[in-house]
């Protein structure tokens, strides 16, 4: 798959290889009032470092970010739809709303983009909140339900479907963490509850997905890590993986596709986890500056649950647009070596397409590769869009 010169070497992907970038709902929107984000953003003493508010604008200028992915020459674009702007009451649903995300998904295809939608990403309706959100018993009978009243709307304007975005970073950040609703703090019973509650909304959405109008594949999208041990540390790393990691992994079982999602490496001593070493390189979010984890995580994902991987995330926060390069193309020479190697990789989708809302980081972190003005809007591709487009457009990398 690849060509060499004396002065550099051509990484060539795959013909059909899925070239594309991301946003979620809540981050880009604005105005999601009426999901437990916006309410956990508002509560007092919240660590939110401020409110989501408008966002990026992009409920109105949705039409300027699909033109962005297409000038890029991309051809997936990943989104996803805003549960409590589509049942804003239990039972009630939007058909503006319905008809809006179904604009996107056509407007999409018109423009040779692949609409990666994706149903539930870190928001929930507060009614669903207010009930217990991913701890309430009925949660995955009533996501089935949106899901499948969404995915009957969209139809086969749907290219693919994830059905929920990262399980497992909403349950640790819900209730290890406390930085994503509901805010609880170091209760892993809960923690472990809302991960088999999870399991079982994913399970009963990819049902719903199959028996709607439509033919596209179905998946989970998993945050991992790869993942290190020192002497002593193999237990803890094992413990962690297994509740952070397998678990979902083992019930993507009958799925078309898995999702990965990836920004960085763990490392794990006798004690627990092990910060790096000092002087070790990290990104203004704190990770360590591993953009090999692609490779990594693609690999073990395939290997335990023998899907296709789609690397459905994956980018560096930085005001440094040089080092937005740097880390996307040492990601992609990683994701190369794994094709090589024979590990079935359908494509690559980069976080993000803009500057915008990192949840409890607030508007501090840049992960764009278009710039998007805090006050007007204005939408600034940076250098590291020209360079992914190129690569996208030829389908090679030059390293």
């Amino acid at each position: 798959m690849s060509e060499t010169s004396s002065a550099s070497q051509l990484l060539t992907f795959p013909t059909g290889f899925l070239w594309g970038t991301a946003t979620a709902s809540h981050q880009i929107e604005g105005g999601n009032w009426n999901n437990d984000w916006w309410a956990f953003e508002h509560q007092e003493g919240t660590i939110v470092a401020e409110p989501s508010g408008d966002a990026c604008d992009s409920w109105n200028r949705w039409r300027e970010d699909l033109d962005l992915v297409a000038d890029m020459g991309l051809n997936a674009y990943r989104f996803s739809l805003e549960w409590s702007r589509i049942e804003p009451e239990p039972g009630l649903f939007s058909m503006a709303a319905l008809d809006h995300y179904k604009e996107i998904c056509v407007t999409a295809r018109d423009l040779g983009i692949l609409p990666v939608v994706t149903f539930h990403h870190f928001s929930s309706p507060r009614w669903l909140a207010e009930r217990g959100g991913f701890e309430w018993s009925e949660t995955p009978e009533r996501m089935a339900a949106y899901v499948a009243k969404a995915a009957e709307h969209l139809g086969d304007e749907i290219g693919m479907a994830c059905t929920i975005n990262e399980p497992n970073i909403v349950t640790m950040m819900g209730y290890v963490l406390g930085a994503f609703p509901p805010g609880v703090s170091l209760d892993l019973d809960r923690f472990a509850a809302a991960n088999q509650t999870m399991i079982a909304a994913h399970r009963r959405s990819v049902e719903a997905l199959r028996a709607a109008p439509g033919t596209y594949p179905v998946g989970l999208t998993l945050s991992m890590a790869d993942m290190v041990a020192s002497e002593g540390g193999e237990q803890h790393l094992a413990e962690f993986r297994e509740s952070m990691e397998d678990v979902f992994l083992r019930a993507t079982g009958g799925d078309d596709f898995i999702g990965v999602q990836c920004y960085t490496r763990m490392s794990f001593d006798e004690n627990g986890f092990a910060a790096p070493p000092k002087g070790t390189r990290s990104t203004p979010m704190g990770y360590e500056w591993w953009p090999e984890c692609t490779g990594a995580t693609a690999r073990r994902a395939a290997e335990l649950t023998g899907l296709p991987v789609v690397l459905t995330e994956n980018g560096v926060s930085t005001t440094d647009d040089k080092e937005r390069i740097e880390y996307v193309t040492a990601a992609l020479a990683s994701v190369h070596e794994a094709l090589r190697d024979g590990v079935d990789i359908r494509g690559y989708v980069l976080w993000s397409l803009l500057d915008n809302f990192e949840w409890a980081f607030g508007y501090e972190q840049h992960f764009g590769l278009v710039a998007c003005d805090r006050t007007t809007f204005a939408r600034t591709p940076k250098g590291s869009a020209e360079f992914y487009a190129s690569v996208a457009k030829a389908g090679s990398l030059r390293i």
